[in-house]
This record gives structure tokens, sequence and C-alpha cells, in this order.
């Protein structure tokens, strides 16, 4: 009588909460951010070094975000069903020579291209981090599993950003850049060692782009995240404008450090949260973002106004991320990392549309308006996630 096949063996190893993997992934999620920030931070010494003007060596970071939008939802479609440790360690390795090409790079076309290419590997990772970080977990833990993962954006933001900057002033842009390449290096290296492998989504299960994008609430999801993030990205972007014109004594830099070490309270409040209350979570983050800008339209010229609207933005903020993360996963299942690379384009069309809408309220009304248009996009977003109940956002989970 014929037996049956063996049971093949488990496809990944999963801890109740691996840590340390989730600690790399978060490794992972600085050196994305960093990357993607760091010439903000450097553009006089780039244009000097690349013998081009300032206007043409900020197209550094527009390079890197058109990498972004155009790869996210293609590499994702493409690497469905490949296993996760092995892409993962191939995203990293294309940080790695993506940034040592910019830290060698003779011309500003070399620079572009290279940055071009880090942004396409970025929406690779951001494409595949959120499924990878929950897969790993329990399932009882995986919205706190996400919240770790992601907590690499905002320590990029308020720690890292400056620091590459301050690098970058002290040594040369270029060496900036290959910091970046080694700090790929050694998280590649963890990765090999501390992060557990994970299958591909199976072929069974995969559904088409087209109707994954039509899966109830994924839809619902990417508006909000248009519009939330937008409202965002207007003052993140025109933030020393709006400090010179508010006539507050405050550096752009040190607003940023600020929002930054904030932020990361608004992840420790997700970690502890988000398994059991991602609706109620969302609609606090998504209000306290109108609360914000009612602060800095009432506390114009008051400096302690300022800084208390400054740290509500970064906890409202520092969760956001991991909100419409878990949301788009449950939403999706096994579908769930295609959705997010639709997620990532999503924010990164948010910071291209943040950058041309600020510029036209800061010449049309001035910067202090901005506040204005952050309460109303808010306010629909609001909106949006509270007719969310039934899939998107869904009140009982």
């Amino acid at each position: 009588m014929a037996t049956a096949p063996p049971a093949p063996p488990p496809t990944r190893a999963r801890t109740d909460f691996p840590l340390p993997a989730l600690t790399v992934m978060a490794c992972t999620g600085f050196l994305v951010i960093m990357t993607e920030t760091l010439p903000a931070g450097l553009l006089p010494q780039l244009a000097a070094g690349l013998q081009v003007s300032e206007g043409g060596a900020g197209q550094l970071v527009s390079a890197y975000a058109l990498g972004t939008v155009l790869a996210a939802i293609p590499a994702a479609a493409l690497t469905r069903g490949s296993r996760r440790r092995p892409l993962l360690l191939a995203g990293l390795c294309g940080f790695l020579v993506a940034n040592a090409v910019t830290a060698l790079a003779p011309s500003l076309a070399v620079a572009l291209t290279a940055r071009f290419v880090a942004g396409a590997f970025s929406g690779l990772l951001w494409g595949m981090l959120a499924g990878y970080a929950r897969r790993i977990a329990a399932p009882e833990h995986a919205g706190r599993a996400l919240a770790v993962a992601m907590a690499g954006t905002p320590v990029a933001l308020s720690v890292g950003t400056p620091l590459g900057s301050w690098l970058g002033s002290a040594v040369g842009w270029r060496w900036s850049f290959a910091a970046m390449s080694v700090l790929a290096a050694l998280v590649m290296a963890a990765a090999r060692v501390l992060v557990p492998d994970a299958a591909g989504q199976r072929a069974q299960t995969r559904v088409p782009l087209t109707k994954v994008l039509r899966l109830p609430g994924v839809a619902t999801i990417l508006v909000v995240v248009l519009t939330w993030m937008l409202a965002h990205n207007l003052l993140y972007t025109y933030i020393a404008p709006y400090l010179r014109e508010a006539h507050l004594a405050l550096r752009p830099d040190l607003a940023l450090v600020v929002f930054g070490l904030a932020a990361l309270v608004g992840i420790w409040i997700t970690g502890l949260f988000i398994d059991r209350a991602l609706r109620r979570l969302t609609l606090a983050s998504v209000a306290l973002f109108v609360v914000v800008g009612a602060v800095l339209l009432a506390a114009q010229d008051s400096l302690a106004g300022a800084l208390l609207a400054i740290v509500l933005w970064g906890i409202a903020f520092g969760g956001a991320a991991t909100h419409l993360q878990t949301a788009m996963s449950e939403a999706t299942g096994e579908n769930a990392d295609v959705a997010n690379a639709m997620l990532t384009t999503s924010f990164n069309l948010a910071i291209f549309a943040g950058g041309a809408l600020g510029a036209v309220v800061i010449e049309g009304v001035g910067a202090r308006m901005l506040p204005t248009a952050l309460i109303v996009l808010a306010l629909l977003a609001l909106v949006i996630v509270g007719c969310g109940r039934r899939a998107a956002f869904p009140a009982n989970r």
C-alpha cells in the first residue's frame, strides 16, 4: 500500500516576536529614508562638486522619487513568488551599488542615473517589507511587528539626515554617500544572520493587479494615503519658509529633530495598540493633524505654540505608515505585497504633489496659510477613514 509523501519542510522560521529580525528591517528603512533625503541637506556641496546649479542638484531627489514611483508596482508584481530573504538581500545590494556610484559620480548625469536606480530598489523594498515583517511574527503580534520594522523612518528623519548633512559638510558630500554604502553592507550581513526566510506568494492565490485594486477597501486606503500624506508633505517640505513667515525663532533642522523624536513616541503608541485598535488609532492620528493645523494658525508668532504643534504632528505621523500598511495588508491578505507597492506609489505621488501644491500656496497666499491647507486635507482624510468602517478601516476586526 502506497504511503503519503512526507510533509514538506517549513518555509519559514517564526517566533512570536522576532525582535532582532525586525530591528534589521528597521535599519533597512533607515537606510532607504537616509538615501532618499540626504541630497536635500547637501545641495550647495552637490552643486559645487558636480558643477551645476542648486536647482540641478535638487533633481537628485526627484530622480529617486521617480524611480520609486515607476518601479514599486512592477517590482512587486514580478517578485510575488520569490523567497523574501534573497529579495531583501538583493534590494540592499542595490542600495550598496547605487550609493557607491553616486559617491564616485563624475557628472550629474551619472549621479541622476544612480539615484533613479536607488529609487527603484526603494520601491522594491518598501513593497515587500510590510508583508515580510508581518509574516515572520505570530499573527496576534503582526501589527506590533510592523511598527518596529517601520521605526527606522522617524529615526532617519530626526537623526540620520542631519547627521549625514553634517558629515557631508565636514568631509565632503561623496563621503556621505560612501557611508550609506558601508551601512548597506552592514545591514546585509546582519540580514543574512538574523532575518528568517519566508516564502513568496503562492501561485494559486495571486490576483491580477487590476483585481487587487478592486478588492474591498483598497481604493479607500489609497485615497486616504494621498490626502493624509499630502497634508503632511505640504508642511514638511516647506517648513523653512513657514517658520520664517510666521516669525518663529526656530531653525528648520531643529524643528525636524523635534518632529522626528515625537514621531518615535507615535511609533511606540502604535506598537502598543495597533493589533486591537487600528481604526481608532487611525482616526485619532488624522484628527490630530487637524489639531496641529489649528494650533499653528492660532500660535503664529508663538514659539511655545509652534513647538507644541510640532510635537503633536510628530506623534500623529509616527505611526501613519504602520496604520496604512496594516490596513492594506488586512484588506488584501496574501496579495499584500502588491497592494503595499501601490501604497508606496501613492506615498511618493503625495510627495510630488506636496511640493507642487505647496509652491502654489506659498507664491499665492504665503507660507503662513499652509496650516489652513493642512486642515482642509486632514478633514477630508478623516471623513474618508470614517466612511471606511466596513473594509478599509473596519470597526470590527
